[in-house]
Order: structure tokens, then C-alpha cells, then sequence
């Protein structure tokens, strides 16, 4: 399995960081892919990659919960670290747009969501995008990239059949992120993977946060991609091995390395 969404370097795993890489190892999970967040997780976020057993993968990027006035000198940090070590990248992220929280920024973080996305164009990247409460925004944003070679994942994926369906027709070189979300029972979304394309559906924590049942309201980790994986393949009526083959399939097509 692949969890390609996991903040390893967040301060919540500092004090058994080692014993959380060894159950995820026994638990299956063979690479995690890291987003990063701002200027302060950056540092910490290849510290984890250096110091993870598991092959980590390292995504760069400003969330957009983390854009305020100042975004040009966060900007110019990551173009800089872009620019000198793209080849290490695996993916521009995590980036987006989030209403949730405050509307004061979204023309910035529009702003600071384009540059990111002409970045990934530029040197070939794939991007993790972060939607919340904010789908019609984005589709504005990406519908200027309909004919470019732009390709990503909607992370944690938490949009209606009519926001995938979208997705599906006006962006087939995206896909979609499921975690923890599949087991609550209130989500919906055993229902909405049975609608997407099977070539588009990846794993992800999204760890430390959204654990799955039965861990609901703990800290969440890459070894909990075992309910997740179990979940998803029950609403797609496949087996757990056929749902691990099939997302690390995909994780391959998205993120181009090697499994």
C-alpha cells in the first residue's frame, strides 16, 4: 500500500515517530508521500523523509490556510527550493483553496494557487490539491488549465456525485484521494467511489488527522491505511489485495515512481 497523503513531520508523531514507521511497515504501507505546508514544515518535513525506514517522498507547496498578506516571501522560499531541488520532488503540495476556516484571503489565495500550478507545469509535477468547502472557486481556477498537462489528485476527496462527475468530464488527469472518510458512517462516500473510474482512486491518511473508524477521534497514521483499504474495497466489491494493486497502480501512473 501507498499512503499518498501523510504529515509525518507533524509535532504529534515527534515522540514515537520510529515505532509509527515500524506498524506501518507491518501493516503493509511500503512509500508515504509527505505534503508540505509552509515555510516552518519544511525543514521538519525532510528530517521525516531522512529519518523514515519507509521510502518517503517529499511534495512542496503553501496550503492555502497558510496564505495571508505576506504570501510573496513564502512564494519566493519555495520557488527558490523549487528551483534548486525539483528533481527530488514528487509532486507540488499541498495547495489549494479552503473557505472553511476564513474568507479574508481567497483572492490571494487564488493568487498564490496559480503560481503553484503554473510551477507544476514548469517542471513536470503532478499537484495534491486541498479543497474544502471551495469546489466552484477552484473550478473557476482550473478551467484555465483545461487544455494544459496539469495532473493531480484531489486530496481527501470530499466533493457531491455532481463535483466528481465534473471532475471525471472536464479533468480526467485527476484523481481522487479517499482516506479515512470512507468508514464514517454518515459520509457517503462508500456510495460515490462506486462511481468513479477505478484507474483514479488512491489511498491516503491524511495523518495525523481523520482517522478511520475504529480510531475515530485518535491520532491517525499510516498503518490505519488497513480500514481504509478494507472499506473501499468493500464498496467496490473487490478483495483487499485487489484494492492494494489497484491504488498502487495508480499512485504509480500519478506520481510516476517506482513501486
Amino acid at each position: 500500500m501507498i499512503d499518498t497523503h501523510c504529515h509525518l513531520y507533524d509535532a504529534s508523531f515527534q515522540e514515537d515517530f520510529y515505532e509509527v514507521i515500524a506498524r506501518a511497515k507491518a501493516n503493509g504501507v511500503e512509500k508515504i508521500l509527505l505534503p508540505n505546508i509552509d515555510q516552518t514544515s519544511w525543514k521538519p518535513l525532510k528530517e521525516a523523509v531522512n529519518n523514515s525506514s519507509i521510502p518517503c517522498y517529499t511534495m512542496l507547496g503553501l496550503h492555502p490556510c497558510y496564505v495571508r498578506e505576506n504570501y510573496e516571501q513564502d512564494l519566493s522560499f519555495f520557488r527558490q527550493e523549487l528551483v534548486t531541488g525539483h528533481q527530488e520532488l514528487t509532486a507540488i503540495g499541498e495547495i489549494g483553496l479552503d473557505l472553511y476556516w476564513d474568507k479574508t484571503y481567497l483572492s490571494e489565495q487564488k493568487t498564490v494557487l496559480r503560481r503553484q500550478l503554473d510551477w507544476a507545469l514548469e517542471f513536470k509535477l503532478p499537484v495534491a490539491l486541498h479543497v474544502r468547502e471551495a469546489f466552484e472557486e477552484i473550478f473557476g481556477v482550473l478551467t484555465d488549465y483545461k487544455t494544459s498537462s496539469l495532473k493531480g489528485v484531489f486530496h481527501c476527496f470530499s466533493g457531491s456525485e455532481a463535483q466528481a462527475n465534473y471532475i471525471i468530464k472536464h479533468h480526467p488527469s485527476f484523481f481522487f484521494g479517499i482516506g479515512g472518510v470512507i468508514t464514517y458512517s454518515k459520509s457517503g462516500l462508500c456510495d460515490l467511489v462506486q462511481m468513479l473510474p477505478r484507474d483514479r482512486i488512491l489511498l491516503e491518511t491524511d495523518a495525523p488527522y481523520l482517522a478511520p473508524s475504529p480510531h475515530r477521534g485518535k491520532r491517525n497514521e499510516p498503518a490505519f491505511l488497513i480500514p481504509v483499504a478494507q472499506k473501499l474495497g468493500s464498496a467496490l466489491n473487490i478483495s483487499f489485495h485487489e484494492v492494494c494493486q489497484l491504488t498502487t497502480a495508480n499512485a504509480q501512473q500519478l506520481f510516476n515512481f517506482n513501486v
